[in-house]
């Protein structure tokens, strides 16, 4: 498994940059697929979960708890 602890709304880095030069990506979906948003130009794309874990580089930002 990986070390890489990641969830839903945390915004990740990725190896390589979007197209469009940025590098920042949004967690939007989580399961079998995870589906990842472009912080820069809002292109979203659905990555395999075991392809997702090999390209990701770190977590720059987690999703803040939510509070009742």
């Amino acid at each position: 498994m990986s070390d890489k602890v990641y969830q839903l709304n945390d915004v990740v880095q990725m190896k390589k940059a979007h197209p469009c030069g940025e590098n920042r990506w949004k967690i939007i979906r989580l399961g079998m697929d995870i589906r990842v948003k472009c912080e820069g130009c809002g292109h979203s794309v659905l990555i395999p979960r075991k392809k997702f874990e090999t390209k990701m580089k770190k977590v720059l930002e987690h999703a803040e708890e939510p509070t009742n």
